[in-house]
């Protein structure tokens, strides 16, 4: 990935260590390429979208994708596109870690998993179905780890559970949760999540006064 990699940092602030350099290049990152450890070209390429790393530029933000709009129901595979970015605001439900998925070949260790972000519109929203999945990745990590913040699981629940963000990053439809997303699985009983589209990677977060 040849685009400079821009270092966004929190509006608030977290205490680190002496802020480093990441390297310029990100491809590999602790021994994981952009493809994770996926052997189909599907998922192949699903990982590279999740494993993006450069920061979107302004005019590549769809300022039509709110939250609202992502979480407007019906059948919405093709409603956004993996180009575009995205900057939404939400009240933050859950803060979790991830598990060993295919783009993080596979690792289970705190800094080697996605921080899961469920996003609703306002806070009496508790159910998982009326919630957008934001995740913060590996690489996104630690490139704020140099700038000297810490943006990792346990950070980011202190500072952020039950508050109103603004998120910016890459939309990503991950499809292999289609099946437990009410807007492509409508009624499942295993629906946990509103649409199966997330803002994958988190790119900025910024803490912003509840509507």
């Amino acid at each position: 990935m040849k685009r400079t990699i821009i270092l966004l940092v929190l509006c608030f602030s977290f205490l680190g260590a002496k802020a480093q350099a990441p390297p310029a290049n990100m491809d590999v990152f602790d021994g994981c390429g952009m493809d994770g450890s996926a052997k189909t070209a599907t998922l192949k390429k699903l990982n590279q979208l999740k494993n993006r790393y450069a920061a979107p530029q302004p005019n590549e933000v769809d300022q039509s994708i709110t939250l609202s709009a992502i979480l407007a129901p019906g059948n919405d595979k093709a409603r956004w596109s993996s180009t575009s970015a995205a900057e939404v605001t939400g009240y933050v439900l859950a803060v979790k870690p991830g598990g060993g998925e295919t783009c993080n070949c596979g690792k289970t260790d705190p800094a080697h998993i996605d921080t899961h972000i469920e996003l609703v519109l306002k806070s009496t929203d508790t159910a998982g179905t009326q919630s957008v999945v934001v995740e913060v990745t590996p690489r996104m990590r630690a490139i704020m780890a140099s700038n000297g913040t810490d943006w990792s699981t346990n950070s980011l629940r202190k500072q952020i559970l039950g508050k109103s963000v603004k998120v910016r990053g890459w939309m990503t439809f991950d499809a292999q949760h289609a099946n437990a997303a009410e807007n492509t699985n409508p009624g499942g009983t295993n629906n946990w999540r509103a649409t199966a589209w997330e803002v994958h990677p988190v790119t900025d977060i910024h803490v912003v006064p509840a509507p």
